[in-house]
């Protein structure tokens, strides 16, 4: 392990560490207006949601590490404190990468981006109409974080309308994320796109009581196959089989064979069904091992 204490380290190694791995980071692309009615286009990767009732979304537009300068949002917001939130999806994060060109103050970046104004119901900034959502808020408090370059400034931001656009919803009115095509600020010039494999289903532990890690026998645990999210999902099982159902996965041939096999075999067959998300059977052959 590298530990590093970020008071006695470089901020552009810090930065560099700390946005490398705190990632992927959702990217709002707000607008903002001044009192003389500029409006102001620019991404914000320290950015996420944080209520529902009443629904509180936050974002943090640090000063400046070379010149601890803040940025033209947070000075819109100081003088209009409305603002709207646009999502960045794929098709558009090229455009909204550069809406973070530091442009002297005054200056459209709805037009320098080439992304298209529409005009909010309920706030005076306009949305960005690539978005596939967008949310018109309030500025309910500004919290400064420090005077030093670097330092952020918490904007948080009640939503008083939403929009979605349809294309993005699946037929029951949910959002799917594959249509949604997001993506994620990484370190450096780094992004991604959350899309194809790179999306995946976890069950909700909170649904049921979980048996968890502690009632997995020790020779599953410290397994040289099994991966942390194969036990993770072993452990996320609301009871363990009973005598019946393991004295009956006890009689199918291919479980006969790796219980033949020893330890690592009855492993590599677990996992095999784990990934097939047939989580009571691997549980069975698990547990006819080590019973």
């Amino acid at each position: 392990m590298i530990t590093i204490d970020p008071g006695e380290t470089p901020l552009a190694k810090v930065h560099s560490l700390f946005q490398g791995v705190i990632a992927p980071r959702p990217i709002a692309l707000v607008s903002t207006i001044d009192k003389e009615g500029n409006v102001n286009l620019s991404p914000f990767s320290f950015f996420n949601i944080f209520s529902i009732r009443p629904p509180i979304l936050v974002f943090s537009p640090s000063r400046s590490g070379r010149t601890n300068t803040t940025k033209h949002s947070y000075e819109n917001i100081l003088e209009v404190p409305e603002v709207v939130i646009n999502i960045v999806n794929y098709d558009m994060v090229e455009q909204a990468s550069l809406a973070s060109v530091e442009y002297p103050k005054g200056v459209n970046e709805f037009s320098k981006t080439g992304l298209t104004p529409v005009a909010s119901t309920e706030v005076k900034p306009p949305r960005v109409g690539e978005s596939p959502a967008s949310f018109e808020c309030l500025v309910r408090q500004v919290i400064p974080l420090g005077d030093q370059g670097g330092a952020g400034n918490l904007i948080i931001c009640e939503v008083v309308l939403a929009h979605f656009k349809e294309d993005i919803l699946d037929d029951q009115g949910r959002i799917d994320p594959q249509k949604v095509d997001a993506v994620g600020r990484m370190g450096d010039n780094y992004y991604c796109r959350a899309q194809g494999e790179g999306i995946f289903a976890i069950p909700k532990p909170n649904t049921k009581m979980a048996v968890g890690l502690d009632q997995i026998p020790e020779g599953v645990r410290r397994s040289k196959i099994l991966t942390g999210n194969d036990l993770g999902r072993l452990g996320n099982i609301e009871k363990l089989p009973d005598r019946a159902e393991i004295e009956k996965v006890k009689g199918h041939p291919e479980v006969e064979r790796a219980l033949g096999g020893g330890e690592e075999s009855v492993h590599r067959l677990a996992q095999k069904i784990i990934r097939e998300n047939k989580m009571e059977e691997a549980w069975a052959v698990l547990m006819a091992f080590y019973l």
